[in-house]
């Protein structure tokens, strides 16, 4: 973790990143996915990129310590070691921009239909003064399972910092996780291409 939290602003902006991340598995146990209606159904066109294939041979890969999910990400990130049970990966901080990749197990009752409404509302309830959903769809494929993902962006309250992220939930045989793929929307250009091939990565069990 020392090794991304060079400088100040940076060091919020990740912090920021990776409480969003995690809080989302946190407060799902307390979420009975009722009483509030889904939002309206996106074409799956949003995610037409989305084609489950391996990470190039060079892409270190990282597994979660339950053994239930793989995170590929280029050898340009860095392991963030955060908190027990998940994986997470960034730039160095010296690169001057943000990227960053986590995996969790599911820890709530969060389910692949409503994982849209879920991700939303909890980035709206406690992160973000505001969060819109870009694109979202259901029955994705990955390898080894089936996900549910929603593209979005919010600024934090924090340090009114401006991001974009892929969210997923995906369900393998065994188990379900979430990925997340963020960077701020001013670099989205630039970092979109390597998420979305870490997302065709993403292996569960």
């Amino acid at each position: 973790m020392r090794a991304l939290l060079g400088g100040g602003r940076l060091a919020a902006a990740l912090v920021a990143v990776a409480a969003v991340a995690v809080a989302t598995v946190v407060v799902a146990a307390g979420m009975t996915g009722g009483g509030r209606p889904h939002p309206p159904t996106v074409a799956p066109a949003g995610f037409s990129w989305l084609t489950a294939r391996p990470a190039p041979a060079s892409w270190p890969r990282i597994s979660l310590p339950d053994g239930t999910a793989t995170l590929a990400a280029p050898p340009s990130l860095v392991e963030i070691h955060g908190d027990p049970g998940t994986v997470s990966v960034g730039l160095p901080a010296a690169s001057g921009d943000l990227v960053y990749l986590n995996a969790t197990p599911r820890q709530g009752a969060e389910t692949l239909p409503d994982w849209a409404e879920f991700r939303i509302d909890h980035l709206r309830d406690e992160n973000a003064t505001t969060a819109t959903i870009d694109a979202h769809a259901e029955h994705l494929t990955f390898l080894g399972g089936t996900g549910s993902c929603v593209l979005d962006d919010y600024v934090t309250r924090v340090g009114t910092h401006h991001y974009r992220e892929i969210a997923c939930l995906v369900q393998g045989a065994h188990a379900a996780s979430v990925l997340i793929a963020a960077t701020p929307t001013a670099t989205w250009d630039r970092y979109q291409p390597v998420l979305e091939q870490a997302v065709n990565a993403y292996t569960v069990r």
